[in-house]
């Protein structure tokens, strides 16, 4: 099967599946399937009628494959395949080169296939998010990072969009009605980034902006160097009135909406395009059940609750409703000085993945009772 036939594919079926279930009616009012039980042989406390697998460890050979798990796996989104099967990507956040991307692929059943590196020689390959057209965008989290655009099977190379700017890149987003990309900045003052591309899906040239605020409105200003040098104004320095957030992180796109997080804050915030309207959807300050803290990587499933990884706090995977109640759904037990990250749910929407990055650095898939 070649890339095109893959991307054919990806999109009849709904394209990337960072997306996935419903929860049952009998979901409790705190936004969880109830409490966690005792850790399981994996160290993961999950609901009732749930279970778990670890599907790769840093260092270790995947199953099945001569593929040696990657360092640090980050950020990550699933993709469906033309034999019924998906992989699963995920990034590698190792600085000097040493970072990219890995996949783990299966079959119709959920047995791995085939796992490898799908891109290599990067840096610190933090967060990043699907397109609608079937390829994962990995990003770069160093001062001058680029955006990778990659082939989640590695058929075709990675192509790096330096269009999409040179900066602290987090994680993105893509609008497929607004035909932009949505880009997140990991500094205590980072920007929420757009890039309009001249002629979409192609992200080889476009128009990269910022958002700005004066006197409470918003608007969004072009950035006159996407790609400076070392000795010129740095991107995120280009525009006097960019609008702050403290520590951007996690980006999903869904129901019309731009979903983001910021660590600094412990926020998630949401962003209506067409509106041009910012909100508030959570707020460990204000949070009537504050349980989510250290904000990370963020997905959303096909009802749209969102999922939100945590970044320390007590290593958990959280849930968070669009009414904003929030609620436990996961937690890795027995690591410190982890983070939870690289969450999304297989195409039928029945397996949940995430990593604890390090520790050692460990994959796993939560399987059980959602509502497909």
């Amino acid at each position: 099967m070649d890339r095109r036939e893959f991307i054919k594919i990806g999109l009849t079926a709904g394209a990337v599946v960072a997306v996935g279930p419903t929860f049952l009616a009998a979901c409790h009012g705190s936004g969880s399937y109830g409490r966690l039980l005792a850790p399981d042989a994996n160290g993961l406390s999950l609901p009732a009628g749930f279970s778990s697998r670890v599907i790769a460890s840093t260092g270790s050979t995947v199953s099945g494959t001569s593929y040696v798990w990657h360092s640090a796996p980050d950020g990550g989104a699933t993709f469906p395949t033309g034999d019924g099967g998906w992989v699963y990507v995920s990034n590698s956040e190792v600085g000097s080169g040493g970072g990219g991307v890995g996949m783990v692929r299966f079959d119709p059943v959920g047995q791995i296939v085939d796992a490898k590196s799908i891109l290599s020689g990067t840096n610190r390959n933090c967060a990043g998010g699907p397109t609608p057209w079937g390829t994962w965008l990995s990003c770069e989290e160093v001062s001058r990072g680029a955006v990778y655009e990659c082939d989640p099977l590695g058929v075709d190379t990675a192509t790096r969009h330096d269009s999409l700017g040179w900066f602290n890149h987090e994680a993105a987003a893509v609008d497929p009605t607004g035909e932009a990309v949505y880009m997140t900045e990991d500094q205590s003052d980072g920007g929420l980034y757009r890039f309009r591309p001249d002629s979409y899906p192609d992200l080889s040239s476009g128009v990269l902006e910022v958002l700005v605020e004066n006197g409470g409105a918003l608007s969004w200003a072009a950035l006159p160097n996407p790609n400076p040098s070392e000795a010129e104004t740095s991107t995120r320095d280009q525009v006097a009135d960019m609008k702050v957030f403290n520590g951007g992180e996690g980006a999903f796109y869904f129901g019309g909406l731009i979903y983001f997080t910021t660590k600094g804050d412990n926020r998630v915030w949401s962003y209506d395009p067409v509106a041009n309207d910012l909100g508030t959807l959570y707020d460990d300050d204000t949070s009537a059940h504050p349980v989510l803290t250290g904000v990370d990587n963020i997905t959303a499933a096909a009802n749209g609750d969102l999922y939100v990884a945590e970044d320390g706090g007590n290593m958990e995977v959280v849930l968070l409703k669009p009414d904003g109640t929030v609620g436990e759904f996961a937690r890795v037990n027995g690591v410190i000085g982890s983070e939870i990250t690289g969450p999304a749910f297989d195409p039928s929407g029945t397996r949940l993945y995430f990593s604890s990055q390090r520790f050692p650095g460990r994959t796993y898939e939560v399987s059980g009772p959602f509502d497909s």
